[in-house]
């Protein structure tokens, strides 16, 4: 492979891992929070999540690959995290190390989210500098800035499992590296169907779904302190919105 291919994989990857360990590193510096606090955090993972699905990744589907691909992808998504959950069941318990484990599990599943998120991402940018060099640096730019909301969503669990800032940056990096192996793919093919790309976007959408009502919002509720869950939630859709929106 020569220079440009290996460039744009590169590009892919600064993407990825750039822009979720940029928004995982602003979460973790909440540090070991209290239980209001930990409620809030979870609520505003669960809203910026929320926000990312239908401001993003199932108008995109629904745009490049009409009706009946995004509600495949969605199920598909939805179906994964469902045997995921059967296979690794959890236990909702208050207190001590069973509960650190449900937050760590919680970690490993929304780590999942994003990097399936990330694959198609990737592919874009790799097919969209194929057409156009100057077309795949304003994809690359635009992806980087727009997968800060994903690391901050990401953070929120790993945060409550009392997991070090520097590891919690770190995770978000590995959940960025799906973004280059998708460019690097994206450039190699030269351009990837319209219904792949919208079947990938549904298909994290349904992921993260699953998450969020089954995972997220349930715990930020369980722990909340009067309004701190629902606060957390309505604040994280809100920021959502407008840094995809404005970035």
């Amino acid at each position: 492979m020569d220079y440009s291919v290996w460039r744009v994989a590169l590009l892919g990857l600064l993407a990825g891992v750039v822009g979720t360990g940029l928004g995982g590193l602003i979460i973790a510096r909440v540090g070991q929070p209290s239980k209001k606090v930990l409620s809030f955090v979870l609520g505003f993972s669960a809203g910026v999540m929320l926000a990312m699905i239908f401001v993003d990744l199932l108008p995109e589907s629904l745009h490049i690959g009409g009706a009946t691909n995004t509600f495949f992808g969605l199920l598909l998504g939805i179906m994964l995290l469902l045997l995921l959950d059967f296979v690794v069941p959890h236990q909702h318990v208050a207190g001590g190390e069973e509960q650190r484990a449900r937050y760590l599990r919680l970690s490993i599943l929304l780590s999942l989210g994003i990097a399936l998120h990330n694959l198609p991402e990737g592919l874009a940018i790799g097919t969209g500098y194929a057409a156009s060099q100057a077309r795949g640096w304003r994809l690359m730019m635009a992806t980087l800035l727009h997968n800060i909301p994903e690391g901050m969503a990401m953070a929120g669990p790993m945060v409550a499992a009392g997991i070090a800032s520097m590891r919690v940056a770190a995770a978000a990096v590995v959940a960025g590296l799906p973004e280059g192996i998708g460019a690097l793919l994206g450039v190699l093919i030269g351009g990837v169907s319209t219904a792949t790309l919208a079947i990938s976007s549904s298909f994290a959408a349904g992921a993260m779904l699953y998450i969020v009502f089954d995972e997220l919002i349930p715990e930020a509720q369980e722990n909340a302190e009067g309004h701190s869950g629902t606060f957390g939630g309505v604040l994280g859709v809100a920021v959502g919105v407008a840094m995809l929106y404005y970035l």
